[in-house]
């Protein structure tokens, strides 16, 4: 797989993980007593927009 194939795919699974992690964490602020969906929901953001940096990197190469 190319270089801009996996680039494309890293940007699209990226924004959906980034998007998921948002979602997760609006979700869990109706919840105050539970801190594991927030915890988990920082992870699917900071782990999406790493993916959406690296496809970024990888479409320039």
């Amino acid at each position: 797989m190319n270089n801009k194939m996996m680039g494309i795919l890293l940007i699209v699974f990226g924004g959906m993980l980034f998007v998921w992690g948002y979602n997760m964490y609006d979700a869990s602020t109706l919840d105050v007593n539970s801190n594991i969906p927030p915890f988990r929901a920082w992870v699917g953001m900071i782990v999406g927009g790493i993916n959406v940096f690296v496809g970024f990197l990888k479409l320039k190469q």
